[in-house]
C-alpha cells in the first residue's frame, strides 16, 4: 500500500503520535503559558506578560526552521554544537528523519547503538523539536516579567536560542559529547528546565528588579484563568514526555503515566506543606507544586519505575518548596535578584533535582529501551550506577556554567544598543504605556475612565 506520499519507511502511527505530541507541547505555550502569564501577574502587566510569551513562540519558529534546528540536531561542528543551516527545502523535509550524530560506538570502533532513525519525515522531527525550543524561551520569560523592555526581549529571543539553547540540545540530545558520555536527560530536565531557570535568573540580574511597589504587592489578576493555563500545561506534558522516544512505543506509555503520577504527588505535597506551615492551601502554591513535579520527572520520565515517580514527586513537592519559602528569604543573593515567577525554584532547582534523581533511580531495562549507552543504570541498581550520578552532576554543571556566561554576554551586548529595562513611566503605568492596550474593559464599553 505504499505510494509517493506513503513511502515504505513511514509508520503512520508513529508519525501521528509525533505530530500530536508536538501539538500538545505547542498548546502548553500557546495558549497555555500565554494564559497563565497573563493571569498570574498584576493587572497592569497582563497584556505585556502574555505578549512576551506569544512573541517568543513565533520568533523561535522562524529562527528554528531557518538555522537553529541543524545547530541542535544536524552534523557536528564542535563536540557541543551542530552546523547551522536551513530546514526549509522539501528534499530535506520529506525524507526519513535522522539525527546524524547519534550513532554510538564502542571503544574498538564497532557500533554500540545505531543512529536514531524514526519512521516519519524530517518535517515531523523539525516541528516536534521546535515547540520544545519555543517553550524554553517562554519559561525563561517568566523571570523578567513586569519590567523587561519588550524591544530588548525581541532581540534577546533569537540570540539566546542561537547561542545557548542549541548548545544544550546538541550536547545532550543531538549527538554531542554529553549524549555519548551517557548523561541522562529523557525529555529536557537539563536542556529545557535547568537552562531556562538559570538563564532566566541571570537575565533577571541584568535587567534589574521590578518597581518597588510591584515587588511589594503583585497579586494575580485572574486566578481561575491561571488555573486554565496551568491545566493546559499539565495535560500538554503528555506530548512533552510521551513524544520523546520518537515513536509510539511502550516507553512512551511509561513516560506519560510516570509524568502524571509525579505531578499529582508533587502538587499534593506542596499543598500539604502550605497547610502545615501557613495554615491555608494556596492555589498558586498548588500550581507551583504541579510544575515542579512535571519538571522533576522530565529527565527520567521513561527511565524510572512508578514507585520512583512517587518518590520524585514527594521530593519535587518539598525541596523546591523549601528553597523558595525558606532559603530564598535567608539568602541575600536570591532576594536581591527579582525572579518574577520564581522560575529559578520551579525549573532550575526542580530540573537539577530531577536529573540527579534520574541518575539514582533509572531502571536498567527501561534504560535499554531508550538510551544509546548500553548497560546504563541508576545508582540504586548497582554496577555503573554510582558513576551515573556523577555524570548527571557534571552534565548539570556544564548547562549551568554555559547559561550563566552566555546569557550575561547577550544581556550586556543588547543593553549597549537597546535598554534592557523599561522607562520609569512605563514601569509606573504598565500595559497602556507599553502597548497602548489594557487587558480588561472595566469601565463602560471599554473607553478609558475620565477622572474629571
Amino acid at each position: 500500500g505504499t505510494s509517493a506520499a506513503v513511502p515504505d519507511w513511514l509508520n503512520k502511527g508513529d508519525n501521528a503520535w509525533q505530530m500530536i505530541s508536538a501539538t500538545l507541547v505547542g498548546l502548553q505555550s500557546v495558549p497555555g503559558l500565554v494564559i497563565l502569564y497573563g493571569s498570574i501577574v498584576k493587572k497592569k502587566w497582563a497584556v505585556n506578560s502574555a505578549f512576551m510569551a506569544l512573541y517568543a513562540f513565533a520568533a523561535v519558529v522562524i529562527c528554528w526552521a531557518t538555522w537553529a534546528y541543524k545547530m541542535s540536531f544536524g552534523d557536528k561542528l564542535l563536540p557541543f554544537w551542530g552546523k547551522a543551516g536551513p530546514a526549509l527545502g522539501q528534499k530535506f523535509l520529506i525524507k526519513q528523519s535522522a539525527l546524524p550524530e547519534t550513532t554510538q560506538f564502542h571503544d574498538d570502533g564497532s557500533v554500540e547503538t545505531a543512529m536514531v532513525l524514526p519512521f516519519y519525515p524530517m518535517a515531523s522531527m523539525v516541528w516536534f523539536q521546535c515547540v520544545f525550543a519555543a517553550i524554553t524561551l517562554v519559561i525563561l520569560a517568566g523571570s523578567v516579567l513586569g519590567r523587561m523592555n519588550i524591544k530588548a526581549w525581541m532581540a534577546f529571543v533569537p540570540l539566546w536560542l542561537t547561542f545557548s539553547y542549541t548548545v544544550g540540545a546538541f550536547s545532550l540530545w543531538g549527538g554531542g559529547f554529553l549524549f555519548h558520555w551517557g548523561v541522562m536527560d529523557y525529555s529536557g530536565g537539563y536542556v529545557i528546565h535547568l537552562s531556562s531557570g538559570i538563564a532566566g535568573f541571570t537575565a533577571a540580574y541584568w535587567v534589574g528588579p521590578r518597581s518597588t511597589k510591584d515587588r511589594e504587592r503583585f497579586p494575580p489578576n485572574n486566578v481561575i484563568m491561571m488555573l486554565a493555563g496551568a491545566g493546559l500545561l499539565w495535560m500538554g506534558w503528555a506530548g512533552f514526555n510521551g513524544g520523546d522516544p520518537y515513536t509510539a512505543n511502550i516507553d512512551s506509555s511509561m513516560a506519560v503515566l510516570n509524568t502524571n503520577i509525579c505531578a499529582a504527588t508533587s502538587l499534593l505535597v506542596w499543598t500539604w506543606l502550605d497547610v502545615i506551615f501557613f495554615k491555608k492551601p494556596s492555589v498558586i502554591g498548588a500550581v507551583q507544586g504541579m510544575i515542579t513535579g512535571l519538571v522533576c520527572i522530565t529527565p527520567g520520565a521513561g527511565l524510572v519505575q512508578g514507585w520512583a515517580a512517587i518518590v520524585m514527586g514527594i521530593l519535587s513537592g518539598s525541596v523546591p518548596w523549601f528553597t523558595m519559602m525558606f532559603i530564598h528569604k535567608r539568602w541575600t543573593l536570591l532576594q536581591k535578584i527579582d525572579d518574577t515567577l520564581s522560575v529559578f525554584h520551579t525549573h532550575a532547582v526542580a530540573g537539577l533535582l530531577g536529573g540527579v534523581l534520574t541518575g539514582l533511580f533509572a531502571e536498567p531495562k527501561l534504560c535499554s529501551l531508550f538510551l544509546p549507552v548500553t548497560n546504563s543504570r541508576g545508582g540504586v541498581y548497582g554496577g555503573s550506577g554510582g558513576i551515573q550520578i556523577l555524570k548527571q552532576l557534571a552534565g548539570a554543571a556544564f548547562i549551568i556554567g554555559w547559561n550563566v556566561v552566555v546569557t550575561s554576554i547577550i544581556c550586556v551586548i543588547i543593553n549597549k544598543v537597546i535598554p534592557l529595562r523599561m522607562t520609569e513611566e512605563q514601569l509606573l503605568i504598565g500595559d497602556d504605556a507599553v502597548h497602548g492596550e489594557e487587558a480588561y474593559a472595566l469601565w463602560g464599553d471599554g473607553e478609558k475612565y475620565d477622572s474629571t
